[in-house]
């Protein structure tokens, strides 16, 4: 794969390791990897999804700081932790479900918007957002269920008036009060969140990435010709340079999303949490934003968002470049390498 510098005559390209579709990865060998690569990456991002989780939920507004001694001193490094196990179980089919999904979409849609004519640059916008939105929505038939359980594992310490003892006793008792619809509760505003979430990562991604390699050749091009250097050339960045990139440019596109979905995210984890936990009746999409702008207005529902924006920043850092690792380790062709 090959990048222009610039728009301009230039003539500097950078050249990437070629692109890994999906009749190219040996599918066991990737779906068994990447289980085991991304939850070790949970185990570790874990603390600050139980941050997020219990700011959105929490009437007053308070510093992540206190929350986070809060929680230490009452529950103890334990308290980071609740409900991960449950998470944990979940993660992997879900995982699995949107590689998969990923995958096929991102190389089928590139394909097509390819032979309808569409620039490279463009026929990738366009593919990474149809693959983001069909990720989400394939992974979130498993991981709603699995957000109910764990997210009210995670507020036990918090302001949860139902106590369960463990992930199975809750999946128990939210079937027993509200039966298999209780599992799914907000997978409608999931989607809502999920999808446009991962098509704006997704394509704020691919063009973050060209971006920036497209100003490392401004950079590298100037450079070689301060020092006398010839039009025409090009440069092979190393693997160092190659994983940064790919870290900076999942950083930036995680804060973009996260700002924009979040209000989303806060009503999903109100209606998945706090019906069920003590509320009068089901609380509605409706209801729920109401109660928001009432003990905070627009505000509230931005309440989490640094925890989310530093969670999403390290998480889509830590992913993306395990998720392109993980896919040269399941190459068929082991000559590619980064």
């Amino acid at each position: 794969m090959s990048l222009g510098a610039a728009e301009d005559d230039s003539g500097t390209e950078i050249h990437l390791p070629a692109d890994i579709d999906w009749e190219m990865l040996d599918k066991s060998k990737f779906f068994f990897l990447g289980a085991a690569l991304f939850s070790g990456v949970s185990g570790v991002l874990y603390p600050m999804v139980v941050l997020k989780t219990r700011k959105q939920v929490i009437t007053k507004d308070v510093s992540c700081v206190k929350l986070a001694v809060s929680i230490l001193r009452s529950e103890g490094c334990r308290g980071f932790y609740r409900g991960f196990g449950t998470s944990l179980v979940g993660t992997i089919p879900a995982r699995s479900l949107y590689m998969g999904a990923l995958e096929m979409t991102k190389s089928n849609v590139g394909c097509v918007t390819v032979k309808m004519g569409f620039s490279e640059a463009k026929a990738a916008a366009i593919a990474n957002a149809a693959a983001g939105v069909s990720a989400a929505m394939a992974a979130q038939l498993v991981w709603t269920p699995i957000d109910v359980v764990s997210q009210r594992l995670m507020v036990q310490g918090g302001n949860s008036a139902v106590r369960y003892n463990g992930g199975v006793d809750a999946f128990r008792k939210i079937i027993r009060t509200d039966g298999v619809r209780g599992l799914y509760r907000g997978f409608g505003i999931s989607i809502l969140t999920y999808a446009p979430c991962n098509a704006v990562w997704w394509t704020a991604y691919s063009m973050g990435h060209r971006a920036v390699w497209g100003g490392i050749g401004c950079y590298y091009y100037k450079k070689e010709g301060d020092c006398g250097g010839g039009g025409g050339v090009g440069f092979t960045p190393n693997s160092k340079a190659i994983v940064a990139v790919q870290g900076l440019s999942a950083a930036m596109a995680s804060g973009f999303s996260a700002v924009i979905t979040m209000p989303l995210d806060t009503i999903k984890t109100r209606l998945q949490v706090l019906d069920g936990e003590g509320s009068n009746g089901r609380l509605s999409i409706g209801q729920t934003v109401k109660n928001l702008v009432k003990e905070g207005g627009l505000s509230a529902c931005y309440r989490g968002l640094g925890p989310r924006w530093a969670s999403m920043s390290m998480s889509a850092t830590t992913m993306i470049t395990t998720y392109e690792f993980l896919k040269r380790l399941s190459t068929k062709n082991q000559d590619c390498h980064i």
